[in-house]
């Protein structure tokens, strides 16, 4: 039975395997062999891309202002992410400081919270430096005092200039203002090198760097040490960036500053309208011309320019525009 039914369509069955056979092949080259032709294409362009693109790599040390420095490091640490070879040390040494080493061709970018000034843009030019500032972000200096200090509800910029000021006379917070307790006031300040320090006396003393030098005042190079200064002396009062004061709010107490106009404390809405005038200012990146051209100094500078403005509000800071940061972008390249 199996033979009879085998044999009768025995040749019909063969020329069915043998077209079936044709149109497979056919098929397969035109179906399977082409999706394989695409795929052998499109891992040969990647091996091609991975094959001619260099993994970054090397070292990107950064210095100067210990306010940017939260910003800065963020950024770092995602792009150190991504890019695993590449090392980037970021020191706090203060603007000046930063500056120094940027002209000294130690460091390929310096950390800024204030423009450079004209006697240092002189150095680099002196030795050769030519460099790109970049605008990042906007700050805002934060006048504080003691959370246990219940009477001063603002101050005005004359009677900041009047504990700041050099040769000041004020010992007592009566001394500020009448009706206050006689009380001898504790004063902090950033050290000299800070460009907050630069910011602030320019904008109150009318002169950067004009600042009292005496026993009432004392100066560090470390912020959190002011922080610390303020929060544990209740005739305190010292001054700093908007994003340190946000780390530690639960134990300083903000001062509004009436600048004649109004009376203001930052925020980021008052910060980005400029309102909380004279103590907003601009944070900077200065980044050495010759070192930009290292693939990996390029490439951070375009990345922190890409993700600035969603990692700025998250430290503090008030971010550009999406458009500022294309024309930051534009600028380096050019």
């Amino acid at each position: 039975m199996f033979k009879k039914r085998g044999r009768k369509p025995a040749g019909i069955l063969v020329l069915v395997l043998m077209l079936s056979t044709l149109l497979a092949a056919c098929g397969g080259g035109t179906t399977s062999g082409g999706a394989s032709g695409e795929n052998t294409d499109n891992g040969s362009a990647q091996q091609n891309e991975g094959s001619t693109t260099t993994a970054l790599s090397g070292t990107i040390e950064i210095d100067g202002s210990s306010t940017l420095h939260p910003l800065t490091e963020a950024i770092a640490e995602e792009f150190g992410a991504a890019n695993p070879d590449v090392r980037i040390p970021i020191g706090t040494g203060g603007t000046g400081g930063g500056f120094k080493r940027f002209n000294n061709g130690e460091i390929p970018i310096s950390n800024a919270s204030r423009p450079i000034k004209d006697s240092e843009a002189e150095e680099a030019k002196s030795k050769g430096i030519t460099y790109h500032e970049v605008l990042v972000a906007y700050d805002g200096l934060s006048v504080v005092v003691n959370p246990s200090n219940e009477f001063v509800d603002k101050l005005t910029v004359d009677e900041l200039k009047k504990i700041y000021e050099p040769n000041s006379t004020v010992k007592t917070w009566a001394d500020v203002r009448e009706g206050w307790p006689a009380e001898e006031i504790k004063i902090y300040s950033p050290g000299t090198d800070h460009g907050t320090f630069d910011y602030f006396t320019e904008a109150i003393n009318g002169e950067a760097q004009a600042s009292r030098n005496d026993s009432q005042i004392t100066f560090s190079a470390d912020t959190n040490a002011v922080v610390q200064g303020v929060a544990g002396d209740k005739n305190s009062i010292g001054y700093f960036g908007f994003s340190f004061y946000e780390e530690n709010q639960d134990k300083l107490k903000l001062v509004p500053i009436d600048n004649g106009t109004a009376t203001v404390a930052p925020s980021m809405e008052t910060i980005k309208d400029n309102s909380y005038a004279p103590l907003s200012r601009p944070l900077l990146l200065y980044v050495n011309d010759k070192e930009l051209e290292r693939p990996e100094v390029n490439a951070f500078m375009n990345f922190y320019l890409d993700n600035a403005a969603s990692l700025a509000g998250e430290v503090g800071f008030v971010p550009l525009q999406d458009e500022q940061y294309q024309e930051e972008k534009d600028k380096l390249a050019k």
